[in-house]
């Protein structure tokens, strides 16, 4: 049985990430001097996305989001996606992604930290 929730957990992560990516795609579509997307996700299941230049200055505004819903929750009407809900945040590189010293540069200034994930 437990064997079968995750299973179905690991399949609602699936269609969390396919639909980041859709939105991934159009942000970087619309942001030519994008190099990559920073992704935020809240404990909400709200996300906010941005696209990011290799300079690490915002290359279009920040879009804020509920999978399957009109609009985003209360919570985030209210404080706008506040940090400390943060449940994880990472860049999405675009291909060809900046090296690697450019990536922890870039991390650090949009983050605040050196970790980065690659997607």
């Amino acid at each position: 049985m437990a064997k079968n929730k995750q299973k179905k957990k690991d399949e609602k992560d699936l269609q969390l990430e396919v639909r980041e990516r859709a939105m991934v795609e159009g942000i970087l579509e619309g942001s030519p001097d994008g190099v990559g997307v920073v992704i935020i996700r809240l404990d909400c299941g709200c996300r906010k996305m941005a696209a990011v230049s290799k300079d690490g200055e915002p290359a279009s505004k920040v879009i804020i989001y509920r999978d399957h819903a009109e609009s985003v929750c209360d919570q985030c009407k209210d404080d706008q996606g506040a940090f400390i809900r943060v449940v994880k945040q990472f860049i999405h590189w675009q291909d060809p992604a900046p090296d690697p010293d450019q990536q922890k540069q870039i991390s650090l200034k949009v983050l605040g930290t050196a970790e980065t994930s690659t997607h």
